[in-house]
């Protein structure tokens, strides 16, 4: 990726996450990362597919803590994606959920921009069904909804109560859930 796309890409996803999709024009990405008109044109031919591939550039990210903790093992696989979703929503995501917003505000808009928000949810829920079945677990769909909407949980608490409070409890929940499922 070349420096300048790069650029753009962070700066868009700062300003989008602080001040929403609607709240942010394509003039200030170009003022704050500094970059030309054409530049921003050259790499992203609006701003739907400015939005698109921020969504699927913080999903990259956010799969990257979960993928990163899930293998380094621990006390469970499930722990450690709750323990690793926290520490997504304390370094990047500590005012709610950015693809949530991105389906509220781009409902039934004809662009790719709710598809892909939906499908980040969709496949967090797959995610935590197949770990279920790894696990030899039995009621792998419920699982994967019950740890789906803990994170969801996570997320909007983190709001009120910081992130790590909202880990832990998280994580506390996530092992009498695990105890139940046993």
């Amino acid at each position: 990726m070349s420096i300048k796309r790069e650029k753009i890409l962070r700066t868009a996803d700062r300003l989008f996450y602080e001040h929403g999709f609607r709240g942010v024009g394509l003039k200030q990405i170009i003022k704050e990362a500094d970059v030309a008109t054409m530049t921003l044109y050259n790499h992203f031919d609006s701003k739907d597919k400015l939005v698109e591939e921020v969504l699927l550039t913080r999903e990259e990210r956010y799969w990257s803590y979960l993928d990163h903790d899930v293998e380094e093992g621990g006390e469970s696989p499930f722990i450690a994606a709750v323990a690793a979703h926290g520490r997504f929503l304390k370094q990047e995501s500590y005012k709610g959920c950015m693809f949530l917003r991105a389906i509220q505000d781009y409902a039934n808009t004809d662009n790719q921009i709710e598809q892909i928000a939906r499908q980040h949810k969709t496949k967090l829920l797959t995610y935590f069904q197949q770990l279920a079945e790894r696990k030899g677990k039995t009621q792998q769909k419920e699982i994967a909804y019950q740890m789906t909407l803990l994170l969801e949980g996570a997320t909007s608490m983190t709001e009120l109560i910081g992130a790590e409070a909202a880990t832990a409890h998280s994580i506390t929940m996530a092992r009498m859930m695990i105890r139940e499922s046993s």
